[in-house]
């Protein structure tokens, strides 16, 4: 499936100097976001920094969501992700898509212009209606919590 989506460049350099959100391959599910920079930047082992991705997108369709999330190489080879773990963009916002950068990896991580520091999927969303009860139908698993599987 296929979602047009409208972006707003925000920064001139997008399409010369910096890409617009792109798919690695025909099988990425996630489109790239690059890193908007002047210059490059030295983030220290455990700091965090909120950076431009040069771009603003609107959705506009309420059943479809962004989110942005870390890209796996860096997390795990650098202990690069996200400071809010996950971003979550809405189908109305119409801002800058910001990245919360965090290093929480034992060494200065440096973050050059037009670097690829996250990516965006687009899910679609079930918007619920509570349907208040005095009980639940009895499941196979009740109301047991955490470890009740086993280990």
């Amino acid at each position: 499936m296929v979602q047009k989506l409208d972006i707003k460049i925000l920064d001139s350099r997008i399409k010369e100097k910096f890409s617009l959100p792109t798919y690695a391959t025909s099988g990425s599910a996630g489109l790239d976001l690059y890193a908007c920079l002047d210059d490059t930047i030295n983030l220290a082992a455990g700091a965090s920094i909120l950076l431009s991705s040069g771009i603003a997108i609107h959705i506009k369709d309420p059943n479809i969501a962004a989110i942005i999330i870390p890209r796996s190489g860096l997390g795990h080879k650098n202990g690069i992700v996200l400071g809010n773990l996950i971003g979550l963009i809405d189908a109305d916002y119409q801002g800058p898509l910001m990245i919360s950068l965090w290093n929480r990896g034992q060494n200065t991580f440096n973050i050059t212009p037009g670097a690829r520091i996250a990516q965006m999927v687009l899910i679609p969303i079930i918007k619920a209606v509570f349907n208040v009860v005095e009980s639940f139908e009895k499941s196979e698993r009740g109301i047991d919590g955490f470890g009740h599987s086993g280990t």
